[in-house]
């Protein structure tokens, strides 16, 4: 199975007020990546009745007291990260470092500023993963690489020691040959709503 990992410990700068509470068509970023998974869970059983979908994890450090005291978030997914100053790859760290050792077989990564995406395109990077075999499964719209991306459990030990300036992306580098575009019309996975203008060209053309 794979662990759903959501990235929302950054600071918000650009927002000006944390990303995982920014309110779009009803909910907040971080409740419509929720309900993405939980949506998936529920319509992709596996044939014992299990979701492919085994954890999730939520990513916090920066406003970590404000989301917890404006959602109703489930303590046994939440990972605190310290280092968040320090970038996401400390966070995709922490994230794996919360996972039970060997249960995994890689996780699926959710940026908490890419929150529209379906459940659908779920099932098809997750459906790809286990047919393909390959290291790192991502979304592509119109030649545009996006998120989610699942990584590998192989590529763990990568993930937890590669350098902080490049983050995730030396590991995509030095596996370039091996990872699987999947292409989607889904503009979302390539919609960074990182700050009021583009939240604002988003919902005017979505």
């Amino acid at each position: 199975m794979l662990a759903a990992v959501i990235l929302s410990a950054g600071e918000s700068s650009r927002m000006g007020s944390p990303k995982a509470l920014v309110p779009f068509r009803g909910k907040t970023f971080l409740e419509h990546l929720l309900e993405i998974i939980r949506r998936y869970s529920e319509s992709h059983m596996n044939a014992n009745g299990g979701s492919q979908i085994g954890w999730t994890r939520i990513v916090l450090g920066a406003h970590a007291d404000e989301i917890f005291a404006k959602l109703s978030l489930d303590p046994a997914k939440v990972v605190l990260n310290p280092n968040w100053k320090s970038g996401q790859l400390s966070s995709i760290q922490a994230a794996i470092h919360s996972l039970p050792e060997n249960e995994t077989n890689g996780i699926l990564l959710f940026l908490v500023d890419h929150p529209l995406i379906s459940a659908d395109l779920l099932h098809k990077l997750i459906q790809q993963f286990y047919e393909s075999g390959r290291p790192i499964v991502l979304p592509i719209y119109r030649g545009k690489r996006g998120h989610p991306v699942i990584f590998a459990r192989q590529l763990y030990d990568e993930l937890l020691t590669a350098p902080e300036q490049e983050g995730a992306r030396a590991v995509v580098w030095a596996h370039a040959a091996e990872v699987l575009e999947v292409p989607t019309e889904e503009e979302g996975v390539v919609l960074n709503l990182n700050d009021p203008e583009a939240l604002r060209e988003a919902a005017d053309r979505l």
